[in-house]
């Protein structure tokens, strides 16, 4: 099975972000053979930056992005949405990568689940 992350919303602020990394998570710990996939467009390519300082006892979103990421998820960020915000590659969280629309389509026609957050 293969199931896509569509992440639309910054990493903080509201905790759609976290939730859908959350449930990733939990998905690669009861299903290790599921194929898990990450998008993040819009104010989400906020969450491959790394270096985001939290206050303690609250989530982080690099800690969840790095876990995933050694699980074997791949990360991609929209392209177009990182040139908007002026987020460059170099300033990425490693392991994840640069996108755009063309892949997305792809992963979205390759998976059998899609959840948008």
């Amino acid at each position: 099975m293969s199931i896509l992350f569509l992440l639309n919303d910054a990493p903080y602020g509201n905790e759609r972000a976290y939730n859908a990394l959350r449930l990733a998570m939990q998905i690669k710990k009861d299903s290790p053979d599921t194929i898990v996939r990450i998008f993040l467009m819009a104010d989400a390519v906020g969450c491959a930056i790394p270096n985001q300082h939290t206050a303690d006892g609250y989530y982080n979103v690099e800690r969840f992005l790095k876990g995933l990421i050694g699980k074997g998820c791949e990360v991609k960020l929209c392209g177009s949405c990182m040139d908007v915000r002026g987020v460059t590659e170099s300033r990425l969280i490693e392991g994840t990568k640069r996108s755009n629309l063309a892949e997305l389509s792809a992963w979205v026609l390759e998976s059998d689940k899609c959840m948008v957050f």
